[in-house]
């Protein structure tokens, strides 16, 4: 049994009634089936029905397999419900009065008390609804609004974009969240009036241009801080730097310079660092740049006095004595034994392994600090063997007292011989002047910890 407004279905096996609400569109090519927990909305396909008819095949109980697509399926219940062109207009459980084009639901308008469609007016693009006091109640939905969606659902994009400029500005919003719905993302870019939500669908098409002069408009930390990452990730460096700089990202800045080393671009981020109270970040970039002596004062000033004093014992071991003296004052306040116990080389030299090599080394590194070698010798320097700088400064010793002339070989020879008869102790106390001369362990570039060699002879047993 059917009506227009419903249609009856039985359940022979208990003889129960079971209605469910059908809603005819007047185009007759769509109908809404609702049911005591969703609705489904059916395409008719009137051509497929036509040749099956057409073609003189009987048609069974079961009718024309193909006749209904489903189209949507919405978890809604339909209390009353009416069709505008390819709009579904209802209400539902909850008393909301809300729209259906293109399985996309919107919320029109929330009821304060149950209400009920009567129907739609096109001349005045309102709904009037009525509750159980007879009391009618219209609300504004613009007739345009559901031609354009449905202009849209057909494929017609054309007439939808002449149609476009009839819709009240305050509108374009909720086209762009129907467009994107549809997978038009690039309409909703265009149609959309709201910054944030313009941002976001650049973002999703990747229209870097266009998402900086929206985040140029709204000056938004965060937004240059997302195109600023989705830059990098493009390899637009340029662009990425700007967003960075606006959105005073300090670490994505400093993974920047360091990627593409850049010098003068850490320095001028570690001076930004200090500014902005950022000392983690500018003492990477001082430390980078070889300015040891900066990054000393750094942690000073920031009272961090006991790494200050690592620092110097590895990297400036002059400055060592008067860290310590800092150091002391500001334990003394604490634990005064214990600042008493605090060791001054000045004072304990016999305390500090090779005190005098660290002091050796520190003044032949100090000639190379701020020399930057250009990024595209990286292989050359990382093809080159991981030695310390004691190491390093112990073969550049001995490099020295060897003949570098080719007609000194045989004089060489005589000599050696000489020395072979005078017997082992000349031998051990050349070896002795030599290691003497060394370097060992106080700057580490390479974090390693120095071969305590000093002091031992080539058989590794104590020199005498």
């Amino acid at each position: 049994m059917c009506s227009n407004d419903f249609i009856c279905f039985y359940d022979w096996a208990e003889c129960r009634l079971i209605r469910r609400n059908l809603y005819w569109a007047d185009s007759g090519d769509l109908v809404a089936i609702a049911s005591d927990a969703s609705f489904y909305i059916l395409k008719y396909n009137r051509d497929i029905v036509s040749s099956y008819v057409d073609s003189g095949k009987p048609v069974d109980e079961q009718g024309v397999e193909d006749a209904f697509e489903l189209l949507h399926e919405t978890n809604e219940r339909v209390r009353t419900g009416l069709w505008v062109g390819d709009c579904f207009i209802y209400t539902n459980s909850s008393w909301r009065l809300n729209y259906c084009v293109g399985g996309e639901v919107t919320t029109m308008y929330h009821l304060d008390h149950p209400m009920y469609l009567l129907g739609y007016l096109a001349s005045q693009s309102r709904v009037y609804l009525i509750d159980k006091e007879f009391n009618v109640t219209g609300y504004t939905l613009l007739l345009s609004l559901i031609e354009y969606k449905t202009l849209v659902m057909r494929g017609d994009l054309e007439r939808a974009s002449e149609l476009l400029p009839s819709i009240p500005k305050e509108h374009h919003n909720s086209v762009a969240h129907f467009l994107e719905s549809r997978g038009m993302i690039e309409y909703a870019l265009e149609v959309a009036t709201d910054p944030d939500y313009r941002f976001e669908l650049a973002i999703q098409l990747g229209r870097l241009e266009v998402a900086k002069e929206i985040a140029s408009e709204v000056q938004s930390e965060s937004k240059w801080k997302q195109l600023g990452e989705l830059a990098m990730s493009n390899g637009k460096l340029k662009m990425a730097e700007e967003c960075m700089m606006h959105a005073t990202d300090l670490s994505g800045l400093l993974l920047l310079y360091s990627s593409l080393g850049d010098a003068e671009g850490i320095s001028k981020l570690g001076s930004l660092a200090i500014e902005q109270g950022k000392i983690n970040v500018a003492f990477l970039c001082l430390f980078m740049l070889g300015k040891v002596e900066d990054c000393l004062q750094l942690l000073v000033e920031s009272n961090r006095i006991p790494e200050a004093a690592l620092m110097a014992r590895s990297y400036l071991p002059s400055k060592v004595s008067e860290i310590v003296a800092l150091w002391r004052k500001d334990l003394n306040k604490v634990n005064p034994k214990a600042a008493e116990s605090l060791a001054d080389p000045e004072e304990y030299s016999n305390m500090f392994d090779d005190w005098q090599v660290a002091l050796s080394v520190e003044s032949r590194v100090a000639e190379t600090r701020g020399v930057y070698p250009p990024a595209e010798d990286y292989q050359t320097h990382a093809d080159k063997p991981h030695i310390t700088l004691v190491e390093a400064f112990r073969n550049m010793q001995i490099e020295e007292e060897e003949p570098l002339e080719n007609g000194d070989f045989d004089h060489e020879a005589e000599e050696q011989n000489e020395d072979e008869q005078n017997g082992e102790e000349g031998s051990q106390e050349e070896a002795v002047v030599v290691d003497a001369e060394s370097t060992d362990g106080a700057v580490l570039v390479n974090g390693n910890e120095p071969e305590e060699e000093w002091g031992t002879n080539n058989e590794g047993t104590p020199s005498a």
